[in-house]
């Protein structure tokens, strides 16, 4: 009776935990944590490698009280130095904040411009300042790309190329721009699908460079091909590159774009590139030596807008090489290192900070991430924990030829998370470059890394044979001497025996 009694309360507390952790499930924050993904594509849940330093908003920066106007639909923000530039698209200007190592404040409003013929801004889109101070605005609704100096003295502009390869029919909307050492000028412009468009310094257009390949299947290659009429294909969509959705020029000067429009099948087939880096041709270089290429999330539910693969809003890259993308599908952020390898991923959708009604910038300060929230009208500031600081730590350590130090980093982030594949991986690096090339096998296996495994082994191998080729010799000779010996021997036993017979025949 007692032991019927003890389980009626084990079922019964089980009944009463059952709806809580479903809750648990479902309380908008279950997708908040740090993880990274296992070789078997199940998240893991790992310590988090950021957390919320600050949020910035209009109050914050004391817009209220300067002008009265707080931001509204703002769209990008750049970095340069310690001074951060938000486009406030809604209110048609620049707000320059100044990071003074404590708090971010508002230097100035940038309304107007100084010597031009329409000298404010209209639907500002995307911002660029150069080391010399130079402000190059994308300003999408005066179709025109605008350089005025620091003081804000009009310099230039970049309009619609008068070229045959532009379409004159459309109108002039530049949304994204970069600018490289040399001042030339790329953009992305609405509605224009063949890469981005490339000025020269002094604002002559000369084309466009990384046009978005067009990916189709071979059965809707065959079908438009063999089985439609020439009046069905006319009405059928064309096939045409799409659009990238942002850009980013790195301190070595390549550019990274991210695409948003691409079939779901095509994603771990690396056939999508959500993320690319253009050389200056606009080959896409980006490595990518992880088991999948760099796309986000690894599962999702197919066909669904809500929760559909990652789409890319926005890119950052930071000096170490590792670059973060923000997903606006579910507010979450990818960081990789340059081997295109998971890092880590956080973050979510809501109201509450660390959270995001709809993310459409990233940038950096150092290690910090900086998120532009549209809807919330702010900027999330993330800075990195023990946790993430060591893993930086451990990848600088590595590209700087630190490997010792490299190897003891890697141990000191499995001692904060036990179950990261990336920890094992950098140990097995660390350790092969000290020709410790057992050891770099172990590790290897471990991360289930098959090609760096291969490498080591090789690389052991090699090692080993040298080390016995005197025994590796002997076995050989034994293996070829001694069934000649016997083969001898048995011949000759054979004489003996068939001169024996002779002899008694005899």
């Amino acid at each position: 009776m007692k032991v019927l009694k003890r389980s009626l309360a084990i079922l019964c507390a089980l009944a009463l935990l059952v709806p809580t952790v479903a809750l648990a499930a479902n309380d908008g924050y279950s997708n908040a944590y740090t993880y990274t993904y296992d070789y078997w594509e199940d998240s893991q849940a790992s310590p988090d490698a950021y957390r919320v330093k600050t949020v910035i908003d209009s109050i914050t920066l004391g817009l209220d009280t300067l002008d009265g106007i707080r931001m509204k639909q703002p769209q990008s923000l750049f970095v340069q130095g310690n001074s951060l530039y938000v486009c406030d698209t809604g209110n048609n200007r620049i707000i320059e904040i100044i990071w003074d190592g404590t708090q971010f404040k508002t230097s100035r409003v940038i309304k107007e411009i100084t010597g031009a013929e329409v000298n404010t801004f209209n639907q500002p889109n995307d911002v660029y300042v150069d080391k010399e101070g130079n402000l190059y605005v994308a300003d999408t609704s005066n179709e025109r790309i605008v350089m005025v100096d620091k003081d804000l003295n009009f310099v230039q502009s970049f309009i619609k190329p008068v070229d045959a390869t532009f379409d004159q029919s459309l109108s002039f909307l530049p949304k994204r721009l970069v600018v490289d050492v040399a001042g030339r000028v790329y953009c992305l412009v609405q509605n224009v699908n063949k890469g981005l468009v490339k000025y020269e310094a002094d604002g002559t257009f000369t084309g466009y460079i990384g046009a978005n390949p067009v990916n189709i299947s071979m059965g809707e290659y065959i079908w438009r091909r063999f089985f439609m009429t020439k009046e069905q294909r006319a009405q059928t969509v064309t096939f045409v590159p799409t659009e990238y959705e942002n850009c980013y020029i790195d301190p070595q000067g390549f550019i990274y774009v991210t695409n948003t429009v691409f079939s779901e099948y095509d994603l771990k087939w690396d056939n999508a590139k959500p993320i690319r880096r253009l050389n200056n041709i606009g080959t896409d270089i980006l490595v990518k030596n992880d088991r999948f290429p760099p796309i986000g999330d690894l599962t999702w539910v197919e066909g669904s807008i809500a929760n559909g693969p990652s789409k890319f809003a926005d890119i950052t890259v930071l000096d170490n090489e590792i670059y973060v993308a923000i997903d606006r599908t579910r507010g979450r952020l990818f960081g990789y290192d340059n081997q295109g390898v998971l890092l880590w991923a956080f973050g979510t959708k809501g109201n509450t900070d660390g959270a995001f009604a709809r993310a459409v910038s990233i940038e950096h300060i150092g290690y910090d991430l900086l998120v532009l929230d549209q809807l919330e009208n702010s900027i999330t500031v993330f800075t990195p924990t023990e946790y993430g600081s060591t893993i930086y730590e451990a990848t600088e350590a590595y590209s700087n030829g630190e490997y010792d130090r490299s190897a003891d980093l890697w141990r000191e982030v499995m001692k904060l998370n036990a179950n990261y594949p990336l920890a094992f991986r950098g140990i097995g690096r660390a350790v092969l470059r000290q020709d410790q090339y057992e050891e770099a096998m172990n590790y290897f296996k471990l991360a289930h890394d098959r090609e760096n495994f291969g490498r080591a082994f090789k690389l052991y191998r090699k090692v080993w044979v040298e080390e016995h080729v005197w025994v590796i010799a002997l076995v050989l000779a034994a293996v070829v001497v001694v069934p000649l010996l016997l083969g001898r021997i048995k011949k000759m036993k054979g004489e003996v025996i068939m001169h024996e017979r002779n002899k008694v025949k005899k």
